[in-house]
């Protein structure tokens, strides 16, 4: 009886699957798990919610579950489906919640005659849930890639990232009860409420009436008849812009720009692009694969000054390309593997509150900097507004450059301001925006990308 040999895949390593019915087990010697798959279309997002499979939905389109094995028959697996990822999470009753150096779990793929294992290095930032392995179309095939990626926010997550809808129960603890109003003594008459009237509509201006004259008398309107229906008056028209568009303007070091507009006004959108020509034709040839982050913080979670910042993990990037229509109303184009340009459109000026804009430089493309890479930053308006933010320094050793950050908490408008900071060698987690717009490097989730 013929053995077939385990070949060792390393982190980010791939291989191709020449079998149709694949097995991919997980093991972990230090903590219990519990194990399930997510089938994700091309723009690393599920189609619905029972893209899930887990141990109460434990098959879906070809894709089951059973114990600590998935099996996936790939010619079942419909067109729309262009990988599934297999995930590991800590078993929520074990005793260390969380995975560590003594508790990393594994991978074992099987594919006909195709056996490959997966250690990924050790997780140690808190992870409680991992994609340990992916199978994924590629050229009319399917290949095997080992991934290694962790989320320390648990499977809920792990699965905002993949867009599957996470229950207010399980995303967030309750609200306590509101207080009790206590009524004030019966003998104490209790005044009426003050009359405060709305506030006028973002960008109108307001008149205040002439004064009466001297004698006069003053009448107040009626009030409107019971049932009656209250209309508002119109609206006052736009202010323009007080200020005329920057035309193009580029950044230095530690500079900043700020683009007048009055964020509320329909239609208004600023968009955010990564542009990168490769560099030389042997820094070309040695990989040129960058990819634009755009790590936010929404408007309504912005924290005021004097106030403990939050750590944000939300981001629009090609495993999450975003939405135009709803929440974050911040999309991405599509991921560019050469010299080029991604570019992300920022809808809704008024709902955001920070945008920080990041590259990162694939584990393929070796060694080299940014700066190699002739890449920048370019935020515009499209009305006449460009800010370029360039790099100044060669870092040759970063996955991760912050180049800049848009900030739609001032008054005037977006000041986008030249922020570049680099990671630590060979450092694999993203950066961390917080809610107050200061961010870190190395503080976010951990990513690792290759062809």
């Amino acid at each position: 009886m013929t053995t077939t040999a385990t070949a060792t895949l390393a982190k980010g390593g791939n291989a191709p699957l020449t079998g149709t019915h694949c097995r991919t087990t997980l093991t972990s010697a230090g903590t219990a798990i519990d194990v399930s798959a997510v089938l994700l279309g091309a723009d690393g997002r599920v189609r619905s919610d029972d893209d899930l499979v887990f141990y109460n939905h434990p098959s879906q389109d070809g894709v089951t579950l059973s114990e600590r094995t998935i099996t996936v028959d790939l010619a079942a697996v419909p067109a729309g489906v262009d990988r599934v990822a297999i995930v590991a999470s800590v078993d929520p009753e074990a005793p260390t919640a969380r995975f560590d150096g003594g508790a990393t779990p594994h991978a074992l793929v099987e594919c006909g005659n195709d056996r490959f294992s997966f250690a990924p290095p050790p997780f140690e930032r808190g992870e409680t849930v991992a994609v340990l392995v992916e199978l994924y179309r590629r050229a009319g095939g399917w290949k095997a890639r080992a991934v290694g990626q962790g989320w320390d926010t648990g499977l809920a997550g792990l699965a905002t990232d993949f867009g599957i809808e996470v229950g207010e129960d399980a995303a967030s603890p309750p609200e306590p009860p509101a207080p009790v109003p206590v009524p004030p003594p019966a003998s104490v008459p209790v005044p009426p409420p003050p009359f405060a009237p709305p506030p006028a509509p973002t960008g109108s201006v307001s008149f205040a009436p002439p004064p009466a004259p001297t004698g006069s008398v003053s009448f107040a309107p009626p009030p409107a008849p019971a049932g009656a229906v209250a209309f508002a008056p119109p609206a006052a028209p736009a202010v323009p812009l007080s200020k005329a568009p920057l035309g193009k303007v580029t950044l230095t070091k530690d500079g900043h720009a700020t683009i007048d507009m009055r964020k509320d006004e329909p239609g208004l959108v600023v968009t955010a692009t990564l542009e990168w020509n490769g560099g030389s034709e042997e820094r070309q040839e040695a990989g040129a694969d960058l990819d634009l982050y755009a790590l936010y913080v929404p408007g309504p979670r912005v924290t005021p000054p004097g106030t403990r910042a939050k750590k944000s993990d939300d981001a629009v990037y090609y495993r999450g390309l975003g939405s135009v229509s709803g929440p974050p109303y911040i999309a991405l184009d599509g991921d560019a593997r050469a010299p080029g340009r991604e570019t992300v459109t920022i809808h809704r000026p008024d709902q955001q509150g920070y945008v920080l804009v990041c590259a990162y430089s694939a584990v393929e493309n070796g060694t080299g900097s940014f700066r190699s890479f002739g890449a920048r930053a370019v935020v515009t308006d499209g009305r006449g507004s460009t800010v370029e933010v360039p790099l100044f320094h060669d870092c040759e050793l970063s996955y991760w450059v912050a180049i800049a950050l848009i900030d739609f908490t001032v008054p005037e408008g977006a000041l986008i301001r030249h922020v570049e900071q680099y990671s630590e060698e060979h450092e694999e987690a993203r950066p961390a925006l917080y809610s107050d717009g200061t961010f870190k490097m190395g503080a976010g989730r951990t990513e690792f990308k290759t062809l």
